[in-house]
């Protein structure tokens, strides 16, 4: 039986020239009971399409009716979490999720409404934090109580409009765990607005694509058993078929774009300045090709009020020139420590850091960092912004040349069409392609990536995962880059480097990733490699999962 249902609907913002469709011709069945999730690429209208079904927004054309009749605006059937908290800052968890129970169940008696209270605090694992303030929470813990809040309205349709994206990957996946065991407590009808493919395989009985010109595209029935261990799945061959099948629909459905792939813009034979004879020279005497990037017992402490507190501790690691390294592990692990100490953002505590024979020491260009947000100056264009650091690296080309390389990677990065518009204008996509384009231009000894696309949703970040690796291809640059994400981790790099728990968190495991170059996500997921490489990894993290009391790690000497 049907308790939502959308027939021929249709929505769009604006007015004549400006105005915008943003879903079209909707025909879409809930069943009562069922768990669907609904994926897309950012901007397809997803988040349109949950506020239909919430009454926040009303179709231009068409009907979105609850049990039959139509929906005319917000009610308690249809709870609604956000992809932001929302919570109310001077009220405890307990005080937020009380709002919900008293505006809905208001005429229950007190004691009722308290005990539903710490029911549904209790329901998303908070009790201990019941008196605290959202100051006083992480995000995850946050979200928990947004999810608690919309429970307690009791409602018969749980909305969920990308509840999870602003947490990092493990506690995402914890609470995504959660939410399940919730879900398949009572069976409460749920729909799922995500763009993690994983999150909607493991949570739903079905899921819809949204196709990037706002019409549905296809249906994916999830017959897995339930409950839905990760780990477990990731050996699971049906898994692994349904994995692969709806990354290529979203892969296809986002084929649309492609800018800049034809270019054949010429790219002058510039010496950059921190490319000295003397470097040349003995890098191409050949030892220290293998060594070209060495960590050598690096350790970092900070001073802290109750003394010092070891970050990192004994990180030994060699890099060969050419090579891709991505490291990985837990929220706090030193990941991001190691590489601003490699950037010479950061002082070294003991232990040293080497590149191409010399200490690192000071930020240097020679040393390009793209960090997780871009840094681009707002009221310059998307070329300016380039041009700062190039016109810098290049000072005895002519103007024409330097000219040449900002627009040349600006146009490798997908950007040739937008490279005069104000960084304020751009898509946090677009600015992250600016600071890529921005970091190959000033053609560094070694690339410094820290979580570069963490801001950006899932299928964005595979568009600009395809992007750096086809400009990383026509550099080869030494690159080392932090993520969290374990697809991203084996789809980049030759080797990946997983760290133990912090504090004193050193390298726990090196696996050498030995798939074919140059590679895209369809033909990872083929390999059948990939998903051994998964498992190694997804192994260990599930080891260091709960803090520095976590099994100890096995280790493996660093080539």
């Amino acid at each position: 039986m049907a308790i939502l249902e959308f027939r021929n609907v249709c929505k769009g913002f604006g007015a004549g020239a400006a105005r915008s469709e943003v879903l079209r011709n909707i025909d879409l069945t809930v069943a009562e009971g069922e768990f669907l999730a609904i994926l897309g690429f950012s901007g397809t209208g997803k988040t349109t399409l949950i506020s239909l079904m919430a009454g926040l927004a009303a179709p231009d054309r068409g009907e979105v009716l609850f049990r039959g009749a139509p929906v005319t605006g917000p009610g308690p059937e249809r709870g609604l979490v956000f992809q932001s908290y929302s919570l109310m800052p001077w009220l405890t968890v307990a005080g937020n999720v009380a709002l919900a129970v008293d505006a809905v169940h208001g005429q229950r008696p007190r004691a009722e409404r308290a005990a539903m209270v710490a029911e549904y605090v209790a329901m998303v694992g908070l009790s201990h934090a019941a008196a605290r303030r959202p100051a006083e929470l992480s995000g995850g813990m946050r979200q928990r109580v947004a999810v608690a809040r919309a429970l307690a309205m009791e409602p018969q349709v749980l909305l969920m409009d990308e509840p999870l994206s602003a947490l990092d990957a493990m506690t995402r996946a914890g609470l995504a765990d959660e939410i399940e065991g919730i879900w398949r407590r009572d069976r409460r009808t749920a729909v799922l607005i995500t763009n993690d493919v994983d999150e909607a395989i493991v949570l739903a009985d079905r899921i819809v694509i949204l196709n990037p010109d706002g019409t549905l595209g296809r249906d994916f029935a999830v017959a897995l058993d339930r409950p839905r261990d990760r780990g477990a799945l990731n050996g699971d061959a049906a898994f692994q078929r349904l994995r692969a099948a709806v990354t290529a629909e979203l892969i296809q459905a986002g084929r649309a774009s492609g800018a800049g792939a034809g270019t054949v813009r010429h790219l002058p034979l510039l010496t950059p300045r921190h490319a000295l004879p003397r470097a040349y020279a003995q890098a191409a005497a050949g030892p220290i090709d293998g060594r070209y990037l060495h960590y050598s017992q690096l350790s970092k402490v900070y001073d802290t009020p109750k003394g010092p507190l070891t970050v990192v501790e004994n990180f030994d690691l060699r890099l060969k020139k050419g090579e891709f390294v991505s490291l990985i592990g837990h929220s706090g692990c030193g990941k991001s420590t190691v590489l601003s100490m490699t950037a010479g953002l950061t002082g070294v505590s003991s232990g040293a850091i080497k590149l191409d024979g010399y200490a690192v020491e000071g930020a240097d260009p020679e040393r390009a960092v793209v960090f997780q947000a871009p840094s681009l100056f707002p009221w310059l264009t998307a070329r300016e912004n380039v041009a700062l650091g190039v016109d810098r690296v290049y000072p005895a080309a002519s103007r024409a040349e330097r000219q040449e390389v900002v627009e040349y990677y600006l146009e490798r990065v997908g950007l040739g069409d937008a490279m005069h518009r104000l960084a304020a204008d751009l898509s946090n996509g677009m600015r992250q392609r600016v600071g890529i384009a921005r970091a190959f231009a000033l053609s560094p000894k070694l690339l410094l990536l820290d979580e570069p696309f963490g801001m950006l949703d899932s299928l964005t970040r595979w568009d600009l995962q395809d992007v750096l690796m086809e400009v990383w291809s026509r550099t080869q640059v030494t690159a080392v880059c932090v993520t969290h994400d374990v697809d991203e981790a084996i789809l980049l790099a030759d080797r990946v480097v997983m760290m133990t728990n912090g504090p004193r968190a050193t390298i726990g495991r090196i696996a050498t990733v030995d798939l074919p170059r140059p590679r895209s996500r369809r033909a990872m997921l083929d390999h059948p490699d990939y998903w051994r490489h998964r498992a190694e990894i997804l192994d260990f993290l599930h080891d260091h999962a709960h803090g520095p009391a976590a099994a100890p790690a096995k280790t493996e000497e660093a080539a």
